[in-house]
């Protein structure tokens, strides 16, 4: 892991190429990358307004995704530890999906990356 440090020190370390992981890479890849696919960014932000929520309800908020492609999305999700998947053996039976710790450590990113969308909006819409 690597350790926390201020936007100051960041910097430094960056400007002296002293920033990467084991493999030489930017450590920031790893969240970029979770970001890859078309649905995982809108299912982590649905979880970031319902603490829990079911399967078909995440449906019914994912305009157009396919029940296929939200398992998937879910599975992969889950597989990386960013959310936990509780069966409930009731009748009817369902699925609750819920940020495990390591997803609720992106909240403060999801605020960061909120700010700079409100702060740039206009501008990155005027170029679409």
């Amino acid at each position: 892991m690597i350790k926390p440090m201020t936007y100051e020190e960041f910097l430094i370390k960056l400007k002296a190429d002293e920033i990467e992981t084991e493999n030489g890479n930017c450590p920031a890849e790893q969240i970029l990358k979770l970001f890859q696919g078309k649905w995982k960014d809108e299912v982590l932000y649905c979880l970031c307004i319902y603490d829990s929520i079911r399967f078909g309800e995440l449906k019914k908020l994912l305009n157009g995704i396919t029940n296929t492609m939200l398992t998937s999305t879910l599975r992969e999700l889950e597989k990386d530890g960013f959310i936990t998947r509780k069966q409930f053996n009731e009748i009817p039976p369902h699925v609750e999906y819920s940020f495990t710790q390591k997803g609720r450590d992106l909240m403060p990113i999801f605020y960061e990356m909120t700010v700079w969308g409100m702060k740039w909006a206009d501008d990155n819409l005027k170029k679409h």
